[in-house]
C-alpha cells in the first residue's frame, strides 16, 4: 500500500556551501520534539535527496551505509523504515542527521563525469510515527522548524573520497536542548513522493573488517599497509595526536614499482583526509559517504610510529545472504572460486557495478547478464536483482523505442564521441532484460518476477525484430560484441575476432527462444507461439549467413561455436558433434589459453562439455599461462580482473583505460565449476528436481559443493577411489534428483542422504 507522506523535504540554503568544481561538504540536520506521555511505539520512515545518516538523542539509527542506496531516482526512490521505540523517550528528544551528495548529485560517470544528474540540492525527508501508552498517536515530521550546519566533512564524494576535520564536530548536536542559534533555517523543497518505495532489497553493510597482513615501506620511502585482499570498503583508524594534524589515506588495488598504482583509477582520487581534534585519549574514525576498491593503502603524516593494529579496513556491501560453495583438490581452483566470491562482495553494492574502483562503478547490463546465474548460486540475489531490473525496466520505458540502457540506473556520460540520442541496441548488454529475470526465475521458481519484467523483456525483443527488419540478422554499427577479446589491442578493447553480426543475430535468436519460453510459463500463448516462431526465423537467418554446413562456420573463432552450441543454433547432432569437434581444435591449437571475451568466455566450457571435450574444458580451465584464469591467481589476484592481462606477466600494470583488477564478468565460469566440476544444477525452476551429473577432469581427486536451494540445502561430493567414482549426496524434502554419472546409467532419487559407486571412465 502506498503510504501518504505528510512530511516536507528539508534542504540546506544552497548559497551558503561552497562548491569549488571538488567533492562537497556534507551537512548536519536537526529538530526536536516532545512526546507528550510514555511512548509504547516508533516507527521512522526515512530517505534522502543523497545519502544519510539518521541519529535520535544521539544515537544512530540503524547500521545501513549510503542509505537509501542508488536506484533510477526520476522514478523509484526508495526508503527505509526502522522500529526505533527504544531511542524515543517521554519529554523531549532531538533528531538529525548527516547529508551528502551520494549518487544523488555526486559526481558519476567516466571522463570527468558529470556532477547534479538527479537534482541540485540535497534533502531529508522523515517521518516518526508515535504511538504513546494512552492510546493516542501522532507524527513528526521534517519541515518547518528544522535547522542545518556545515559539519566535520568538508568534503565527501564517491570517487574523491572524505575530507573530515574533528575540529568542527558539533558534538551532542542529536541531543535534545543543543544551541543551534547560530545554525541557519533548513528550506523546504517540493517533491513528487509518488516515486517513493519502501526498500525492497537488502541495504549496505559494513560485513567483515580486515587487519593488514603487511606494513610496507615504498622504495620512495612511503608507508603501504597490504590488506591481502583486494576488498571494497574502507578505512577505520584510531590515532592519537596534535589538534590540526592531518592524516592522508589513499587507496589502490595493486602496486607497481613497489608504490600505489592509481592510474586504473582514472579520475577518482580515492583519498580520504582526516585532521584530528587534538583528543589526549585518542580518536576513531571512518568515513561515512565514500568507499574504495583497494588492497593497499599509503598512510601519510601519521602522528608517531605507525601500530598496524590501528588501522582496519571495513568491507562493505549489500548484505546479501550467501547460499553456495565450491572446494575441490586444486588450491589454485579453489582460490579462483574464492576471487569470483570477492568480485561479487566487491561489486554488489547497491547496484550490481561492473567495477568498485574508478571512476565508473555502474549497473553495465552486460556483466551481469553473463554473471547472473554464479551469482544466483553464491548469493541470494533474488530481491536484489529485482529490485535492479525495476530500475532497468523504468529506464527502458524513457527510450521511444523501449530500448534497455546499457547500464542502470542510467545516466548521462561524457564519451570521446558524440553518441545519436535514446539507448544503442547492443547485443549481449541489452539482452539482460530478457535473461536476468529468466535467470532468476530457472535458479528461485518465481514466475512472478517473469510476470513484473514481462513487458520489458518483450519491449527489447521487438525492438531488435523492428530494427533487424525482414532478414533477421543485425548488428551493424558500433557493438561492444565480445569485448575484450584477448587479442583486441590496449586501446580498441571492442575489436574482436567474432564479427558483431555474428554475436548480435545469435543474441536475437537466443532472447527471443528465452522469451517465447517466458510466455509459456506466463500462458500467454499467442505470445508464446509469435516469439518461438521469430526465434525460428532468427535462427534459420543466422544458418543461412554463418554456417557453411555439416557444423563448420564462416567464423572460425572459439566465441562463433560456443555461441551456435550453447544456444543451439545448431539442433543436428551430427553438426553439433562436428562443431564441438572443431571448438576443441581451435581450443587447443592457441594451446589451450583463453580466446573468447565478455561474451564468448562464460559459454565456451559448456560448449565444449555438452559436446563431450570435458578434458579440453578442463584443460582450458587450468592453464596457467596467459591468457588464462589461472594466470591471474599465479599472479597473486584476489578478485577477478577485467582484462586477462590486467597485469602483464612482468608485474607491470596494462597501459590500457580498462584496466580494473576487480570485474566479476570474467568470473562467469564459476557456474560452469559449480554444475560440472561439483555437478550441482537445476533441472527444473527452483531446484525442485536436480541434476547432479559431475564430470570429474582436470587431475582432481575430489570436489563439493552445497547450495541452499529454495527447498532446503543440497551437499553433492564425490572423490576418486582407484578407477571408481565415489559420490554422496543430501536431497532436500520436496526435491527429486536426477544422478548422472559418468559410465553409470541415469537413476533418479527422492529426499535424503545417500551414496553411489561408479567407475571413473567408459574405457
Amino acid at each position: 500500500m502506498h503510504h501518504h507522506w505528510t512530511a516536507r523535504v528539508v534542504t540546506p540554503t544552497p548559497s551558503a556551501l561552497p562548491s569549488a568544481g571538488g567533492a562537497r561538504p556534507a551537512v548536519l540536520l536537526r529538530s526536536e520534539f516532545t512526546a507528550h506521555t510514555a511512548v509504547r511505539s516508533a516507527r521512522l520512515l526515512v530517505t534522502a535527496l543523497g545519502v544519510y545518516e539518521m541519529e535520535i538523542n544521539g544515537t544512530p539509527v540503524g547500521d545501513h551505509v549510503l542509505a537509501p542506496g542508488w536506484t533510477s531516482y526520476r522514478h523509484r526512490h526508495r526508503y527505509q523504515s526502522f522500529d526505533v521505540t527504544a531511542l524515543v523517550r517521554e519529554g523531549r528528544n532531538a533528531w538529525g542527521a548527516h547529508l551528502a551528495d551520494g549518487w544523488y548529485r555526486g559526481l558519476l560517470g567516466f571522463n570527468g563525469g558529470t556532477r547534479d544528474i538527479y537534482g541540485t540540492r540535497t534533502g531529508l525527508l522523515a517521518e516518526l510515527r508515535l504511538e504513546y501508552a494512552d492510546g493516542s498517536a501522532e507524527t513528526v515530521t521534517t519541515g518547518d522548524g528544522w535547522r542545518w550546519s556545515p559539519g566535520p566533512i568538508l568534503a565527501a564524494g564517491l570517487y574523491e573520497g572524505e575530507e573530515y576535520d574533528a575540529r568542527r564536530e558539533r558534538t551532542g548536536f542529536g541531543l535534545p536542548g543543543f544551541d543551534d542559534t547560530a545554525w541557519q533555517r533548513a528550506d523546504t523543497l517540493d517533491f513528487d513522493t509518488s516515486v517513493l518505495f519502501p526498500a525492497d532489497g537488502p541495504p549496505i553493510r559494513r560485513t567483515e573488517h580486515l587487519a593488514p597482513i603487511a606494513v610496507l615501506t615504498s622504495p620512495t620511502g612511503r608507508t603501504i599497509l597490504d590488506f591481502g585482499q583486494n576488498l571494497v570498503g574502507r578505512l577505520r583508524i584510531r590515532v592519537r595526536g596534535e589538534a590540526g594534524h592531518t592524516v592522508t589515506l589513499r587507496h589502490a588495488e595493486v602496486l607497481q614499482d613497489g608504490d600505489l598504482c592509481t592510474r586504473p583509477l582514472r579520475h577518482a582520487t580515492a583519498t580520504d583526509r582526516y585532521v584530528l581534534r587534538g583528543d589526549p585519549s585518542g580518536e576513531e574514525w571512518e568515513p561515512r559517504f565514500t568507499f574504495h576498491g583497494f588492497r593497499y593503502a599509503d598512510i601519510e603524516g601519521w602522528p608517531g610510529d605507525l601500530d598496524p593494529a590501528d588501522v582496519t579496513a571495513v568491507v562493505l556491501h549489500s548484505d546479501l545472504r550467501r547460499t553456495g560453495w565450491f572446494s575441490c583438490s586444486d588450491p589454485a581452483l579453489d582460490r579462483l572460486h574464492e576471487n569470483v566470491v570477492w568480485g561479487i562482495r566487491g561489486n554488489f553494492v547497491d547496484v550490481p557495478t561492473d567495477c568498485p574502483q574508478r571512476d565508473e562503478r555502474l549497473g553495465w547490463t552486460g556483466d551481469v547478464q553473463v554473471f547472473a546465474p554464479t551469482a544466483a548460486y553464491l548469493y541470494d540475489v533474488r530481491d536484489f536483482l529485482r529490485s535492479w531490473l525495476r530500475d532497468l525496466a523504468a529506464d527502458q520505458a524513457d527510450d521511444e523505442r523501449r530500448v534497455p540502457p546499457v547500464f542502470s540506473p542510467d545516466i548521462p556520460v561524457v564519451t570521446p564521441v558524440e553518441l545519436p540520442p535514446g539507448n544503442p541496441l547492443m547485443a549481449g548488454w541489452c539482452d539482460a532484460a530478457v535473461i536476468v529475470p529468466w535467470v532468476l526465475y530457472q535458479r528461485y521458481g518465481d514466475s512472478e518476477v517473469l510476470r513484473a519484467q514481462y513487458p520489458s523483456m518483450r519491449a527489447w525483443v521487438d525492438a531488435v525484430d523492428r530494427h533487424a527488419g525482414q532478414d533477421r540478422v543485425w548488428g551493424e554499427g558500433f557493438q561492444f560484441g565480445d569485448w575484450l577479446d584477448p587479442t583486441a589491442p590496449a586501446d580498441d578493447p571492442g575489436r574482436a575476432m567474432t564479427s558483431s553480426a555474428l554475436v548480435a543475430t545469435a543474441y536475437f535468436a537466443h532472447s527471443a527462444r528465452l522469451l517465447a519460453e517466458t510466455a509459456q510459463v506466463l500462458d500467454e500463448k499467442d505470445d508464446a507461439a509469435h516469439y518461438q516462431a521469430l526465434a525460428d526465423e532468427v535462427r534459420d537467418a543466422f544458418l543461412a549467413r554463418f554456417h557453411l554446413g555439416g557444423g563448420r562456420l564462416a567464423e572460425e573463432t572459439q566465441t562463433a561455436y560456443a555461441l551456435a552450441l550453447t544456444f543451439r543454433l545448431l539442433e543436428d547432432d551430427a553438426e553439433r558433434a562436428e562443431a564441438g569437434r572443431r571448438l576443441a581444435e581451435l581450443v587447443a591449437g592457441r594451446g589451450h589459453r583463453i580466446g573468447t571475451g565478455f561474451l564468448g568466455t562464460p559459454l565456451v566450457c559448456d560448449a565444449l562439455t555438452d559436446t563431450g571435450h570435458v578434458d579440453t574444458a578442463y584443460r582450458l580451465l587450468t592453464q596457467r599461462s596467459c591468457p588464462s584464469w589461472l594466470h591471474q591467481v599465479d599472479m597473486g589476484a584476489t578478485t577477478v580482473w577485467e582484462r586477462w592481462d590486467s597485469m602483464l606477466p612482468d608485474g607491470s600494470v596494462n597501459p590500457g583505460e580498462m584496466t580494473s583488477f576487480n570485474h566479476y564478468a570474467l568470473g562467469a565460469v564459476a557456474d560452469w565449476m559449480h554444475r560440472t566440476i561439483a555437478g550441482l544444477a537445476p533441472a527444473a525452476p527452483g531446484y525442485r528436481r536436480l541434476l547432479i551429473r559431475p564430470r570429474p577432469g582436470g587431475g582432481l581427486t575430489w570436489a563439493r559443493a552445497e547450495h541452499d536451494t529454495p527447498y532446503g540445502r543440497v551437499e553433492t561430493g564425490w572423490r576418486v577411489e582407484g578407477t571408481s567414482l565415489a559420490v554422496d549426496l543430501l536431497v532436500p524434502p520436496g526435491v527429486t534428483a536426477l544422478v548422472d554419472l559418468p559410465a553409470t546409467p541415469p537413476t533418479e532419487v527422492g529426499p535424503g542422504q545417500h551414496s553411489f559407486r561408479g567407475p571413473l571412465t567408459t574405457s
